[in-house]
Order: structure tokens, then C-alpha cells, then sequence
């Protein structure tokens, strides 16, 4: 399935299919972002659309309903569709009529979603457009209740009031007439597959009807529309200068309060402390947007609490949530990274340097989850019920991939942020000295030439788990500081391109462990368990490509060879610059999970406009 995105800027978003018909909850023309980014709502969720030429009536549109019925025809008419610069069809009519419908999302304090459809054909052509909507938060579904169909209608503005709190706006070039009704029992067939509730049905208050002689125009709003609404699309020409890989960028930079933050995926993540700051140097940093990174981390610092950033927060309370061992530690990494690309203010170079000491001393002394520095120099975390690296696929209270003890990745990005604040503070790079020398002894695996995943196993001194994943990467690439160096590293780097890389990125387990999982199907159970037993999380390639230069020397040659041989077959799977969240383990390597993923494009515009150049 092909799908289109469109980001309006404040955590809001219209998405949806190629062909037009819907198969997620989340696929709408406006899920707004009541209190940006959170409280996502569906307001407009789709349209029902016919042409009337003088050889009859046709359907531009399609849906499917209970007993996988598809009505009505239109997505068969579809003739082509293109992604750039914003999602755009045609379709070619029995009487060869053209009509082409356009869809853009302006962002701003107020986003609007503008549709506009031209005909190409001869005689006169009517356009009838129902729209179909929602007044639910967007992770829910909606069955057919109370709702509020009567519109206040002001020319050619017109806005329904379906629940309290919640305002659907329209305003268009066409005339509207009020013929309130529910449609009912569409089936979205992602979300049958996913093993989730999949029927919903939709209210419609009336139609809009143009002439098209002329373009005709339809925008919506979860606020007033503004007059000049219906020009978005000039506006939208004007501002989409950038490359597509920039355009992708782009959309998961949002607003939070008064300052920004990043979305971490598309269409049902939130903004997440360690996707925001691992996603920080290739969103922000390598396109010249040091504004926008200032922005965030000057949004994040004043939010830490006893060493600890949030992971995320809760989207309809703004809850911090605070159970994240690398949160905190990558925003140190992102902070230092922000410094030392240009200019700093010393107001804003104080901000950072308390919050980057605040953490290291947190950690230092011991903070929640029982994460606290040994007397080896590394950071020990973790205790049973919870997930605190980014391995954190969890059921009820079973934890997939606990990992509690000394994570090797955890180590890299402790080792690094030491670095970091020790520059200032020389007591911490002693402590550095100390755990360097505990990480070269406690982690090396002679028999696999590769890293332990996991040290001191469940707090327990000796033990070790020697499963081969791609978090000993960071030992060697990804972050300023490399762990390993000389032989020890070269046969990482090795290790991991044979047993786990693939042309999307490395796999998170490899094939030959009892527990891989090559496909990610199935209900919610069984798509946890293989989150990271398997499937190819694409933001890992970044810390791959570093590692492997790192250990070649870092020539030219070597810069051309990763580009041909790693970065090409990436860009080769973007679509409209985006990257999914995770591909399937076993060839194809078909895209699953979220399928637009801020540190999956993040880490390869990183790598095309950083590293490789």
C-alpha cells in the first residue's frame, strides 16, 4: 500500500492512500492537534465524490464496508498519482474526461487542508463532494450517536459544532446544501490486520457542489477558515523550495508551548524525548536549521528531574513520563553537537551546560529505575516491569527485551556524555579513564569477535548476554567518541554487516537466534514480540555507516563505496523522502510499523548531507 503525507506543523496531519480508500483510523483529510502537538483529533476523515459530465454520473472515490464491499468505482478510474509536491491524482473518465484533485496542508497556528479539482475534457462538468466526518480522538474509532448536524453558515464559510469543545470548519467556491445523514459500517483493513477494532461510521451534514469551469475549491479548518484559505496552493508552491529529503524533514519538526519539538513518527507517535534528540543532528543540525535545534533543546532542558528527560508525555494531560534511560544521555549528545556547530548565546550556552550537568550528575548519583554509575565508571539501570532502552516492546507487564543491567549502547552514550561535561568539569574525565578501561574488559566477546549486548545481566557481576544486535554499534559509530578502536573494532564491524545488515538497515536480531522473528504480522501479542527480535530499524544505518568508515580510514574511497553500497539502496525505498519506521526481517523487507519515522529519515539525511559528503 502506497500512502501520502501531509503535516501541518503544530503535530497534526491529513494522510492517506494512493487509491483513495481508507484502511487506518488514522487516514484522514484533518487530524488536527487540539493543543499542539497532542489531542489529535479526526474532524474530516474523507470525502464521498462524483463528476456529472453530460455522458453520465461517475465516482471519483472508493471505500470499503462491512463484507469487504468496495463502493462505490472510483478508485478504478484512478490513472495516476504523484506524492510531490503535494499528493495529487487523476482520473480519466469513460467519455475521456480529465479530472485531477490536488490536496495540500498549509501549515501555521491555525493549519488548513485545501482541495482543489480541475477537469480537462469537453462540455460542462458538475462536482459533488460529501464530506464524511469524525469527532474522535485518533487512536479511537466512531459509531454512529449523538452528534450536532445543524451548521452556521456565514457565505461561503460554513461550521458544524458536532460535540462540545469541537468545531468543524469549512469554506469553499462552490454551494452548499444541508442534507445531514451517517455512513455507516466502513471496514479499514489495516487495522483488521493488526488484530485492532476496524468498522466505524461516519457523519456527512451535506454537500458542496461546483461547476468546473472554473477550479473548485474546498478547505477545512478545526478553526475558523480565513478568506484567503482557498489560496493555499499558490503559497504552497512558493514555500516547497527545498529537496524532497529537506520537504520529508520538515514534517516532524512541530510546535510544543513556545518553543518546538519533534514528532517521532507518523501517523501515531507523539514527540518522545529519545527519538527527538537522536533525530536532532540530521533533522536539524547537517541542513542548516540551528534555529529550529535551539528551539527544542531550550524547550527540553528545563524539563530534567534528577538526571532524567522525559520519554514522552501523556497526549491528552501532557504528563511527563519519565522512564527512559537514554533520553537524557542523547540529549547530551544533541546539546554538544548544537554548540559546537556555530555560534552560541551565553544565556542559551548556560541553559544547555546546566541541563547537560545535571544529567551527568543525576546519573553520577543514582536516579530512578535503579539507574546509577558503578565503580567501574559505567551506568547500571533497569529493574523488572519496566523498559528503558529503546528496545521497549512490552505486554502487560512482560517486558520483551529487558536488558537490565549495563546495555552496551548505554554505555556508549554515558562514556560519551562523561566526555562532554568533562571538558568543563575534570573529575568526570577520570571517571571516563576509569569506565573506558571496564568497558574494554567487561564487553569484548573473543569467541563471536563482536560486543556483548547486555553486562552484569539483572545487576549480577560476571554474567554477560552475548546476543548479537546492532546496539554495539555505538561503540564504534554514531557518537563522537568511539569505544573500540583497531582490530577489536574492524571485527564488529564485521560481525554485524554479515549477520544483521540488510538493504534497508541492520536487522535487531540475527537469523540464526532461536528467537528472530522475519515477520512482523499479527495482532498486537505477536507484533511486540518481534519488535526487536527481527524486523530492520532503518535509523541504525547511521551509526553502521559511521562504524564502517570509521574502521576504513575514512577516505574518500571509502565515502564513495558506503554511498553506493549502504546509502543508495536506502534512498532507493523512501517514499516522497520518507522512511518507515521498520522493515520486515526477511526479504523483501516489506515496510511495516509506522510508515513515516522521524530518526529512520532523520539518520539518512544525516548521512547524505553529513558523513558521506
Amino acid at each position: 500500500m502506497t500512502e501520502w503525507l501531509e503535516a501541518d506543523g503544530q503535530g497534526g496531519f491529513a494522510m492517506g492512500a494512493a487509491d483513495g480508500i481508507r484502511t487506518r483510523r488514522y487516514h484522514a483529510l484533518v487530524v488536527a492537534a487540539l493543543r499542539p502537538p497532542d489531542q489529535r483529533t479526526v474532524l474530516v476523515a474523507d470525502l464521498e465524490v462524483y463528476v456529472e459530465t453530460a455522458a453520465g454520473m461517475y465516482a471519483l472515490t472508493s471505500h470499503r464496508y462491512r463484507g469487504d464491499v468496495v463502493h462505490p468505482d472510483g478508485a478504478k478510474r484512478i490513472a495516476a498519482f504523484a506524492h510531490v509536491p503535494w499528493p495529487k491524482w487523476e482520473w480519466v473518465l469513460p467519455d475521456a474526461t480529465r479530472i485531477v484533485c490536488e490536496l495540500v496542508v498549509e501549515p501555521g497556528p491555525r493549519p488548513i487542508t485545501c482541495v482543489r479539482w480541475t477537469s480537462r475534457g469537453v462540455g460542462s462538468v458538475r462536482l459533488r463532494v460529501r464530506p464524511l466526518l469524525a469527532a474522535r480522538d485518533y487512536h479511537a474509532l466512531q459509531r454512529e450517536g449523538a452528534w450536532s448536524f445543524e451548521p452556521t453558515v456565514d457565505g461561503n464559510h460554513i461550521a458544524w459544532h458536532p460535540r462540545d469543545g469541537i468545531a468543524i470548519c469549512a469554506r469553499s467556491n462552490g454551494d452548499y446544501t444541508h442534507q445531514p445523514d451517517w455512513y455507516r459500517n466502513f471496514v479499514l483493513d489495516t487495522e483488521r490486520e493488526r488484530g485492532l477494532d476496524f468498522e466505524e461510521d461516519l457523519a456527512s451534514p451535506g454537500t458542496f457542489t461546483f461547476e468546473l469551469a472554473k477550479p473548485a475549491l474546498l478547505a477545512f479548518g478545526a478553526h475558523e477558515v480565513p478568506a484567503d484559505a482557498l489560496e493555499a496552493f499558490d503559497r504552497e508552491r512558493a514555500r516547497r523550495t527545498g529537496t524532497i529529503l529537506d520537504r520529508a524533514a520538515d514534517a516532524y519538526l512541530v510546535t510544543r508551548g513556545s518553543g518546538r519539538t519533534v514528532i517521532a513518527g507518523y501517523p501515531w507517535f507523539s514527540d518522545w524525548g529519545r527519538d527527538t534528540f537522536i533525530s536532532l543532528r540530521g533533522l536539524c543540525l547537517v541542513r542548516g536549521r540551528r534555529d529550529v535545534a535551539r528551539e527544542i533543546l531550550l524547550e527540553w532542558a528545563p524539563c530534567v528531574s534528577e538526571g532524567m528527560l522525559p520519554n514522552r508525555y501523556g497526549e491528552q494531560d501532557a504528563t511527563p513520563e519519565y522512564n527512559s534511560v537514554d533520553a537524557a544521555l542523547w540529549f547530551v549528545i544533541a546539546a554538544d553537537a548544537y554548540t559546537r556547530s556555530g555560534t552560541t548565546t551565553e544565556a542559551d550556552r548556560h541553559a544547555l551546560e546546566t541541563a547537560v550537568d545535571a544529567i551527568v550528575a543525576g546519573y553520577a548519583r543514582g536516579t530512578r529505575h535503579r539507574i546509577g554509575m558503578t565503580e567501574d565508571g559505567l551506568l547500571a539501570c533497569g529493574e523488572p516491569f519496566v523498559q528503558l532502552t529503546w528496545m521497549d516492546a512490552k505486554l502487560g507487564d512482560e517486558v520483551i527485551t529487558p536488558r537490565i543491567g549495563k546495555p552496551v549502547e548505554i554505555q556508549a552514550l554515558w562514556l560519551n556524555a562523561l566526555a562532554i561535561a568533562g571538558r568543563r568539569t575534570p573529575s568526570w574525565r577520570t571517571i571516563l579513564e576509569r569506565g573506558l578501561a571496564s568497558f574494554a574488559v567487561k564487553f569484548w566477546d573473543p569467541t563471536r569477535n563482536q560486543l556483548h549486548d547486555v553486562v552484569d545481566c539483572d545487576h549480577l557481576a560476571g554474567t554477560a548476554d552475548p546476543t548479537c544486535r546492532p546496539n554495539q554499534l555505538f561503540a564504534i559509530g554514531g557518537l563522537p567518541l568511539p569505544l573500540v578502536d583497531g582490530e577489536r573494532a574492524r571485527a564488529v564491524v564485521d560481525t554485524v554487516e554479515r549477520e544483521l545488515w540488510t538493504d534497508a538497515g541492520p536487522r535487531t536480531l540475527a537469523t540464526s537466534d532461536p528467537r528472530y522473528r522475519g515477520r512482523y504480522i499479527g495482532g498486537p501479542a505477536s507484533r511486540d514480540r518481534a519488535y526487536h527480535n527481527g524486523p530492520v530499524w532503518p535509523w541504525l544505518a547511521g551509526a553502521f555507516v559511521d562504524a564502517w568508515l570509521r574502521v576504513r580510514g575514512n577516505t574518500p574511497e571509502a565515502r564513495r563505496e558506503a554511498r553506493t553500497r549502504f546509502l543508495e539502496p536506502l534512498l532507493a525505498r523512501t517514499v516522497a523522502g520518507h522512511l518507515a519506521e521498520i522493515y520486515e526481517g526477511d526479504p523483501p523487507h516489506r515496510a511495516v510499523g509506522a510508515p513515516f519515522q522521524a530518526w529512520s529519515v532523520a539518520e539518512l539525511v544525516r548521512l547524505d548531507r553529513g558523513t558521506l559528503q
